[in-house]
């Protein structure tokens, strides 16, 4: 183990994370299933507040009906609804979804776009979806931030958790943009599979207690 005062700063446990996150998860999956950007995007607006593993559960359904914008469209909203419904927040999602495929085909020739700007205006579609669109379907770097990186990223002491806008940009400084894809998606499989809210307290998974060797009590983390 390395002295103490080896992770002293925040670049050091940074490049640390880094290294260690590269040798678990070299090549990390994107979890949704999709088939396209447009896809994607569906799949990623229905997330919110709600478990991958529901959505690809549901999406399957969904998307054999309709996989682009027109096929969408021609969907009532109460059709949408009565998929999407398993994922929460249904009625809100569903007229999301439809009014988002209507701009598409009105707006954009049917194609998802391809700048954070013209995501965020689409019904549904705030900064965290807007990120990971770009960087998942674009190859865009970006760090979306979910509720595993916020967490990981306090209790590491990237961040002070002051709100996720500020971690985001936290983390954007202290690792490089051309690993902030791979990076986003390895902090939320570590987060799940070692460092969760209730299997880890700060004290118990490898990076935290390779970060933190004497830390002795729970680390309490801003939502």
């Amino acid at each position: 183990m390395p002295p103490t005062d080896s992770y002293s700063t925040r670049q050091a446990r940074a490049d640390y994370i880094d290294r260690r996150l590269g040798e678990l998860y070299p090549a990390p999956p994107i979890p949704l299933q999709h088939r396209d950007a447009y896809t994607l995007l569906i799949a990623v607006l229905l997330s919110a507040q709600c478990t991958d593993k529901r959505v690809n559960e549901v999406t399957p359904r969904l998307f054999a009906l309709a996989d682009a914008p027109a096929a969408m469209v021609a969907l009532a909203v109460d059709a949408i609804n009565a998929i999407v419904r398993p994922c929460g927040l249904a009625p809100r999602k569903a007229q999301a979804i439809h009014g988002l495929s209507r701009i598409l085909l009105e707006k954009h020739g049917g194609q998802v776009p391809r700048t954070m700007e013209e995501l965020e205006e689409l019904p549904g579609v705030g900064h965290k979806t807007a990120s990971v669109v770009m960087a998942q379907a674009f190859g865009v770097p970006a760090f979306p931030v979910d509720t595993h990186i916020h967490r990981l990223a306090q209790r590491w002491k990237l961040t002070n958790g002051r709100s996720v806008e500020q971690t985001e940009a936290d983390l954007k400084k202290l690792f490089p943009r051309d690993h902030w894809n791979r990076l986003h998606l390895a902090i939320i499989y570590y987060g799940r599979e070692h460092c969760s809210a209730w299997s880890c307290d700060g004290t118990v998974c490898e990076i935290c207690r390779e970060l933190f060797p004497r830390r002795k009590k729970p680390v309490v983390t801003r939502k």
